[in-house]
């Protein structure tokens, strides 16, 4: 195993993050070096997979270039809010950064389908294990991905997998921030690589990609002290949950309609789906039916839905559509499914709703983007066969309700059928 980075000095190192990939060091890695008290807050960062990534970052010394890519230019800026970066299996370094009572926050970001699947809650629990039997003091966690009610979820989910006594603890000293997490961060590509060599002189073997909007919203009590981002421009709201709707149903709700219908219709990126005029149509569409139920003044709405047009249409952001497109049974229930609940509880069939579950439906049957997805093994033999039949059980894995809803699969089948033609 290769050695991460010595451990910096502990009255420096105040964060800890799991989950060390592109959209974390875009964002809150990002947030924390523009705060006025950075140097107090340094981050020892673990990833959640990627060796070779601890390896890169750890030869530069956690710094990394960051790429803010607008429509008409490039701007590169050098970020040093890493003080350590550690591989996943270094489980020495995680216990004992979570016994340093100097430590005050865990930022996460293992995605939407890590907290149901794979090691990171066991490594969370290990982790305030170990901070308890040091007797560390609190410590806020703060996730950092697209889940309704990140905070409390988190809590739960913790809760739910641990002994009665370790279970009281984490209720009594752990704080969970609910957050909500706006930057659009492509993966890089070789190319990247190179222009970041040419344009800065660093060969830098882990830069980032990203644009230039940032939105951080954050809701929750931190009782060891946290950097000051809202200097940086981050949000603190008593009430997020409105700011929740707005991202999950009009973000990235678009982001998957566009990824399986943008897909099935050939485009590779989102800046090519919204210029497709039908793929816009649709866009608009899903959005007229979810602006109905996001609890904020029309004009808010308006604007977003506006500013959001803007940002995907820079075809200087390489958004694939097969990453979007990745994990989507955990992704349209929180993205898709609340909507279309609201509109057949008004007696209507959205259309846009149910094109977006239809395209997903395609997806499955090899239509447009890759299968990546968590339940993959589950779902594609459901989507073989004739398509009303497996349109049905593709519906009742995502929530049996919708699966018994006639007038729902029917419009289902009839856009799926669109698509695939």
């Amino acid at each position: 195993m290769t050695a991460a980075r010595p451990l910096s000095p502990p009255s420096r190192t105040r964060l800890v993050h799991l989950g060390l990939g592109n959209f974390f060091r875009a964002h809150q890695a990002w947030y924390t070096d523009h705060a006025p008290d950075a140097a107090e807050w340094r981050i020892a960062a673990f990833t959640g997979r990627s060796r070779g990534l601890t390896d890169a970052l750890a030869a530069q010394k956690g710094l990394y270039t960051l790429v803010t890519r607008a429509a008409d230019r490039d701007r590169f800026e050098l970020v040093g809010s890493l003080g350590s970066v550690h591989a996943a299996e270094d489980e020495e370094a995680w216990l004992h950064r979570l016994r340093a009572p100097e430590v005050a926050a865990v930022t996460i970001t293992i995605t939407e389908a890590g907290y149901r699947d794979g090691p990171a809650i066991g490594r969370l629990l290990a982790g305030l294990a170990a901070r308890r039997d040091a007797d560390a003091g609190p410590l806020a966690l703060v996730p950092c991905d697209n889940v309704p009610g990140n905070g409390a979820f988190l809590e739960q989910l913790l809760l739910e997998k641990t002994d009665p006594a370790l279970a009281a603890w984490i209720a009594e000293s752990v704080s969970t921030v609910t957050t909500v997490v706006d930057r659009i961060t492509p993966r890089t590509e070789p190319d990247d690589l190179l222009l970041v060599a040419r344009e800065t002189g660093f060969a830098d073997r882990a830069p980032v990609v990203t644009e230039p909007f940032s939105e951080w919203i954050l809701s929750g009590a931190f009782p060891g002290g946290r950097p000051r981002w809202e200097d940086a421009g981050a949000t603190f709201a008593d009430e997020i949950e409105p700011f929740e709707e707005r991202k999950l149903w009009l973000l990235n709700g678009g982001h998957s309609l566009l990824a399986y219908a943008g897909s099935a219709r050939g485009h590779s990126t989102v800046a090519e789906a919204v210029a497709d005029e039908a793929c816009r149509g649709w866009l608009e569409q899903w959005w007229e039916e979810a602006s109905t139920y996001v609890r904020m003044p029309a004009r808010k709405v308006a604007a977003y839905r506006a500013a959001l047009l803007e940002r995907w249409e820079n075809p200087r952001i390489r958004h694939r559509l097969g990453q979007i497109a990745a994990d989507g049974s955990q992704k349209l229930p929180v993205r898709i499914l609340p909507v279309l609940r609201r509109e057949r509880a008004a007696g209507l069939v959205p259309e846009g709703a149910t094109r977006a579950l239809a395209a997903w439906v395609c997806h499955l049957r090899e239509l447009g983007a890759a299968v990546d997805d968590v339940c993959a093994a589950e779902l594609v033999p459901l989507a073989a066969g004739p398509l009303p039949q497996a349109a049905r059980r593709l519906l009742d894995a995502l929530d049996p309700a919708i699966a018994e809803d006639d007038a729902v699969v029917t419009a289902v089948v009839a856009q799926a059928e669109q698509l695939a033609s």
